[in-house]
C-alpha cells in the first residue's frame, strides 16, 4: 500500500461534538477499507485563504494514511457529498 497525505476542512460553525464525530467517521472510512491511519493531526480553527460557501473560517484536519485505492475512492465519495466537509485533498507521498 502507498502512503498518502489527506487534508480536509470541516465547517467552522459545527459544535465540538459534531467535529469530533466527523473526524472519527473519516478515520473509520480508512480502517474499514483495509487501510491504516498512521497520523491524524487536528490543526484546529483557521482563517481560510478565500471564502468557501460563505465561510471565512474552517477546522483543518491532516492525516497520513497507508491506503488502498478503494479506501481513497470511498473517502473522496463521502467527502464530496458530506455537508460537514467543505474541502478535501489527497496527495501521494514520495517514497
Amino acid at each position: 500500500m502507498k502512503k498518502y497525505e489527506v487534508m480536509y476542512i470541516i465547517r467552522a460553525n459545527l459544535e465540538q461534538e459534531a467535529i469530533k464525530a466527523t473526524v472519527a467517521s473519516v478515520n473509520e472510512i480508512f480502517t474499514n477499507n483495509e487501510s491504516k491511519v498512521l497520523e491524524c493531526k487536528e490543526w484546529g480553527l483557521r482563517e481560510l485563504a478565500y471564502e468557501i460557501e460563505h465561510a471565512r473560517k474552517g477546522y483543518y484536519v491532516w492525516m497520513l494514511v497507508e491506503a488502498t485505492p478503494a479506501a481513497l475512492n470511498e473517502f473522496s465519495r463521502i467527502a464530496g457529498y458530506s455537508e460537514n466537509i467543505i474541502r478535501n485533498i489527497v496527495v501521494a507521498e514520495n517514497e
